[in-house]
């Protein structure tokens, strides 16, 4: 392989450079958000996949944010990779902030006082197999307070999204409009 390393990284380094970018996380974020941009789509189409994969972030079902998405996409006439590039609202970084803020707002939406939630010991419940124990304690507050902070978040980055590809497919066509040459018409005569 031409630009293939010489030594394999090992699963450590790899993980590190997975979890902190060599880079900075400014310079991943800046990647994907002109990938956003540069997409061929309506600004609608664009800005509802991004808001179907930021709603989909929120709900507690790890596995399934992007079928989520694309579903959600798909029903807002939204684009499916806008909805996959909004997943990533949800990051390694954030989640552990959007899982507090959606079961506490589940919590409170439940009306849940501090005596509801019961110790849960999750390693004996996947051992025994009693995976569903955690659906009251765990799951229904966080899907509960999962949606209107979805909601929240889903609208917020429509709007903008919808506004920065207007702006950037407007700026972009003017651009290649200007270097169009002109078209000489034999009718009209200077």
């Amino acid at each position: 392989m031409i630009l293939g390393r010489r030594e394999r990284e090992n699963w450590r380094r790899r993980f590190r450079v997975w979890l902190f970018p060599r880079r900075n996380y400014s310079r991943s974020f800046r990647y994907y958000w002109k990938r956003m941009l540069r997409i061929k789509a309506t600004p609608h189409a664009i800005a509802a996949g991004v808001a179907a994969g930021a709603f989909a972030s929120f709900t507690p079902f790890m596995g399934l944010h992007f079928i989520l998405a694309f579903v959600l996409a798909w029903l807002m006439a939204g684009n499916m990779i806008a909805a996959a590039l909004g997943t990533a609202v949800g990051n390694p970084l954030t989640f552990p902030a959007i899982w507090a803020a959606t079961h506490g707002t589940g919590s409170a939406i439940l009306g849940m006082t501090e005596g509801d939630h019961t110790q849960i010991k999750l390693g004996s419940m996947f051992h025994h197999g009693a995976i569903l124990d955690i659906w009251d304690p765990i799951l229904k507050p966080m899907l509960v307070g999962g949606v209107p902070l979805g909601l929240v978040c889903g609208t917020i980055l429509y709007i903008l999204t919808r506004a920065a590809v207007s702006a950037f497919q407007h700026r972009r066509r003017t651009h290649f409009e200007s270097r169009q040459p002109v078209a000489e018409n034999p009718e009209v005569e200077a």
